[in-house]
């Protein structure tokens, strides 16, 4: 690849990459229950990315919010570590394309600026989407599938990339700006929103995490494995069963959600495509057999 900066893992220079796609999550108010920024270092890990650069922190962030970690090198020496926003990249399993995976924080000033210095990666990597995901709180009961919801650049690309649109209007993140910055700079791209039960979002939710990582795996046709996440996910949803059926009241009210889902499921589920479902099924055994062809 390229010479890298031996105190920050960073690149000099910027490789050059084959038909790079982007994925990015950011720690902060987009990631409930740590479910975007666990997917993305579960993947940096999974796929054996390594580092490429990262952003200079000094321009948007808050260093009494966002403050640098001090560790010990060789056990004498001190070193400040600045937490910010570091790029990766990885090939995608069984292709020869690359992924570019930005493990990001929530910048606290300059929004735009930020996002710029972003973009600018994405033209100068030649990437060709951009992937981001993040996690919110929702009435969703912990005991259901994980839903996950999408926004798409356009409306034919959300039906080719079934995605299920989200009819949220009010505040957003650094995720959704960032995601509206690529589509008004004629990039394609496609974020994907996990729902994590709001009256367990104190702690990690694995769960949540492996509903996105699905979606990724769909989106690129590739095998993301998926190591012990899984039994995380059920050692999780085991944990907070316990807790729930420890509680009158919260018991009760998981048993409402329940009902609910099933309703709004019932009202909404459309007649099964045989064609589709076959399709899917050949995607599926096809990555899990030679890894895809990518997408």
């Amino acid at each position: 690849m390229t010479d890298r900066d031996p105190d920050t893992g960073a690149s000099g220079d910027q490789p050059r990459l084959v038909e790079p796609v982007m994925i990015a999550a950011f720690e902060g108010w987009n990631d409930a229950g740590e479910a975007a920024s666990t997917a993305l270092e579960h993947l940096e890990l999974s796929w054996d990315a390594t580092p490429l650069t990262s952003i200079d922190p000094e321009e948007y962030y808050d260093f009494q919010v966002t403050r640098p970690h001090v560790r010990l090198a060789d056990g004498v020496t001190r070193k400040i570590e600045w937490q910010t926003t570091r790029l990766s990249v990885a090939t995608l399993p069984g292709t020869e394309r690359h992924v570019v995976l930005v493990n990001g924080i929530e910048p606290n000033l300059r929004w735009r600026a930020f996002c710029r210095e972003l973009l600018g990666h994405v033209d100068t990597l030649g990437v060709t989407k951009v992937i981001t995901l993040g996690a919110l709180l929702t009435d969703t009961p912990h005991t259901r599938p994980t839903p996950v919801t999408g926004i798409s650049y356009d409306k034919s690309s959300a039906g080719e990339l079934r995605v299920e649109p989200s009819t949220y209007q009010g505040p957003t993140g650094i995720v959704g700006v960032f995601q509206n910055a690529c589509v008004e700079a004629g990039v394609p791209a496609v974020s994907f929103w996990a729902a994590v039960p709001h009256y367990v979002s104190q702690a990690r939710v694995p769960k949540a995490a492996v509903a996105l990582l699905h979606r990724v795996e769909e989106l690129l046709d590739v095998e993301v494995p998926l190591g012990g996440l899984p039994e995380q996910a059920e050692e999780w949803e085991r944990t907070v069963s316990e807790m729930a059926e420890a509680d009158d009241e919260v018991r009760e009210y998981v048993r409402q959600l329940e009902e609910q889902a099933e309703a709004e499921d019932e009202d909404e589920l459309p007649e099964a495509d045989g064609d589709a479902i076959a399709a899917d099924f050949e995607r599926y055994l096809r990555r899990r057999g030679t890894g895809g062809s990518g997408n």
